[in-house]
């Protein structure tokens, strides 16, 4: 794993939830009250983008079909024995850096 950089920070403002795509896998990256996180883009019911969902405080709802998850944990509101894998973030002099795989 290593820290890349995703996005800038700006492009994901306080509420916000974006999509990003590292060598062709989609990520989801949403802040939420200051502190932007990153998840797996993909939804483990369908495959739905979760980065072109919706946020709701903390929760990050796959736009397909509205299951939840838990954008801190990666964990569905739904069924708690799925889940999306979580990264860390850094956020460095104006952009978003993600520890991915």
């Amino acid at each position: 794993m290593g820290f890349v950089r995703v996005a800038a920070a700006a492009e994901v403002p306080e509420g916000a939830v974006i999509e990003v795509l590292d060598g062709g896998v989609p990520y989801a990256v949403c802040n939420v009250g200051g502190e932007v996180r990153a998840l797996l883009g993909v939804c483990p019911h369908h495959g739905g983008p979760l980065g072109q969902g919706t946020l709701e405080g903390g929760v990050l709802a796959c736009p397909w079909h509205c299951w939840p998850f838990d954008s801190a944990t990666g964990i569905c509101g739904f069924n708690p024995d799925l889940s999306v894998a979580v990264y860390p973030v850094r956020v460095t002099d104006g952009s978003v850096f993600v520890d991915l795989p």
